[in-house]
């Protein structure tokens, strides 16, 4: 799969290793039942709840669970997840934070509040210095997470702080976010595989 990733877009050879950093602390999350906590801006945003959506239910391949406590009939239409939570989706929480808080720390906020020992956040920025975004981070690195980062070619303050800098080799922001999509389809199908197949 990394191989078919990396021929598809050829560009991403600059960042592979990160890639496979940002797979192992993944697969490591949960392992230990963590759970992955995300934000970003715009179009970052909408990444984040692409993300989710990849792995709170079956992305390539089918996840039914076993789980006798739920009743055969509703059983047969769930699938396993692998938690994860868009901060950035949280919208009446953010706006009560935001109007009597300080806004750029909202992200930051929202991870406090959510945060557990063994969870991962990844911060997508294409910048790299969305400072909603970096406070997050910040936090995050504070209180132990692992810190995955999402950037263009700059990489910004973000990739300073994480554990982990993806900085795909793009300085537009819709080219770095083209860039994004293939990494974080990686990532979920390599996850994925590891504990459903």
């Amino acid at each position: 799969m990394f191989t078919e990733l990396l021929e598809r877009y050829p560009k991403l050879i600059s960042c592979k290793d990160d890639i496979l950093r940002a797979r192992e602390a993944l697969i490591r999350c949960y392992e230990k039942k963590g759970k992955l906590l995300l934000c970003g801006n715009g179009g970052s945003s909408a990444d984040c709840d692409h993300i989710v959506g990849e792995l709170m239910k079956g992305f390539l391949l089918k996840r039914k669970i076993d789980d006798d406590r739920i009743p055969k009939d509703i059983r047969q239409y769930l699938q396993h997840s692998l938690p994860a939570i868009s901060l950035s989706s949280q919208t009446a929480a953010m706006s009560a934070f935001i109007n009597d808080a300080e806004p750029s720390m909202v992200y930051a906020q929202m991870l406090y509040g959510y945060a557990q020992p063994n969870d991962v956040f990844i911060g997508l920025s294409t910048s790299g210095n969305s400072a909603n975004v970096v406070n997050a981070a910040t936090v995050a690195k504070a209180i132990g997470l692992g810190t995955i980062a999402l950037t263009g070619k700059n990489g910004g303050t973000l990739s300073e702080i994480c554990d982990v800098a993806i900085r795909v080799p793009e300085t537009e922001t819709y080219k770095i976010q083209e860039l994004h999509l293939p990494v974080y389809h990686y990532l979920c199908a390599e996850i994925e595989k590891h504990f459903f197949d």
